[in-house]
């Protein structure tokens, strides 16, 4: 069975705050690449090597975040990103990050469309696979 969701731990570095002290909101993006990372790792789709190979990218089309608190430095997060919806060229992650309590501080969405060197393509079946959906049928 395929693992559709993953938790990644960070600490919030002196390099991710502003002058307020407080988590920089873009990188709060980072954190959720670096979830993203790893979840498809989980799936068999490592993005260096996808990057490598060349034949795919899946680059995000959209994203939107709600901050709920204030992170500082030295803050413990969990980072859990689920994937939301999937279709046939596209799928959307969520990721909900918490802190040490459990307590939701910022929430994310990314949209992620599979292009190769033409334009938007169908993700592959290997990938659909991984990401629930059947292969597509043969014509």
């Amino acid at each position: 069975m395929t693992q559709l969701s993953v938790e990644h731990r960070f600490r919030v570095a002196l390099h991710d705050t502003d002058a307020a002290g407080v988590l920089f909101f873009a990188h709060l993006f980072r954190h959720a690449h670096d979830a993203y990372e790893a979840w498809m790792a989980t799936l068999g789709f490592p993005l260096d090597a996808l990057l490598r190979d060349g034949r795919l990218r899946l680059p995000i089309v959209h994203a939107e975040a709600d901050y709920r608190r204030p992170l500082h430095h030295g803050d413990a997060v969990r980072v859990r990103l689920a994937l939301a919806e999937v279709g046939d060229s596209a799928f959307t992650l969520d990721y909900r990050f918490l802190d040490v309590h459990g307590d939701l501080v910022a929430s994310a969405r990314t949209r992620h469309v599979g292009v190769d060197h033409q334009g938007r393509r169908t993700l592959p079946d290997a990938l659909r696979r991984a990401l629930g959906l059947p292969a597509r049928p043969c014509d």
